[in-house]
């Protein structure tokens, strides 16, 4: 079906260390439907996060075909993926990786200003989720004047900000304890659902991957 927002046949990564041939993904099949939530399960060192990085087009290196939104990333040039990237892909990751000379208001702003978006409505946006979220109190404080929890929630407002068709997350509350990682988690699967957009989890706990839609396993490169 060519409405599947990913859509990976094939796909294979190797690396080279110390004159060894390491496969990571031996020819893995993925398809994930339009606002399908699919939890990534797999121990550390399976290979989780190349796959994510082959569906969010984050470097080359890839074998097979991977499909972004119906458009096949092979076709396209350096700027091309980059602007696919932008335009149709958010991101949320273990660590925040927020400015840290940025307000929690400002990272939210920043990426869709880089899209074009007007800085009155790019504001706007920002506000609306981070208030979603349950930090709109916290729109002036910078990451260092932040819990880890309110970073992270700050994390996923900025995944969201362009309204992204696709979200990747790779173990987005591993680095909370147990009770923050699950208020984290219950508010991103609720936004994600309510914006409509599509989202491939990573994560090795099963636990958290029981809430969402549909899990696949990645065992020695390869899904099961």
């Amino acid at each position: 079906m060519s409405d599947m927002i990913v859509r990976l046949s094939g796909v294979t990564r190797s690396f080279e260390q110390g004159g060894v041939r390491i496969d990571v993904l031996r020819g893995v099949n993925l398809t994930v439907a339009p606002g399908e939530i699919v939890a990534l399960l797999g121990p550390s060192g399976s290979g989780k996060s190349t796959l994510l990085q082959a569906v969010g087009l984050l470097e080359g290196g890839f074998g097979g075909s991977i499909a972004i939104a119906g458009t096949e990333a092979s076709a396209l040039s350096a700027d091309e993926r980059t602007t696919l990237r932008r335009d149709r892909i958010g991101f949320v990751y273990q660590f925040h990786h927020l400015l840290p000379d940025f307000s929690a208001l400002e990272n939210v702003i920043l990426p869709q200003l880089v899209a074009g978006r007007a800085r009155a409505e790019a504001e706007a946006r920002a506000r609306e989720l981070l208030d979603a979220l349950g930090v709109g109190a916290r729109l002036d404080h910078r990451p260092s004047q932040l819990s880890g929890g309110e970073q992270q929630r700050v994390a996923v407002a900025r995944a969201l900000a362009n309204k992204p068709a696709l979200v990747l997350a790779d173990e987005p509350t591993g680095n909370l304890d147990e009770a923050t990682a699950d208020r984290v988690l219950a508010q991103f699967l609720e936004l994600v659902r309510g914006e409509g957009s599509a989202a491939l989890i990573a994560t090795h706990n099963e636990r958290l991957a029981r809430a969402m839609d549909r899990v696949v396993r990645l065992h020695e490169g390869v899904l099961e």
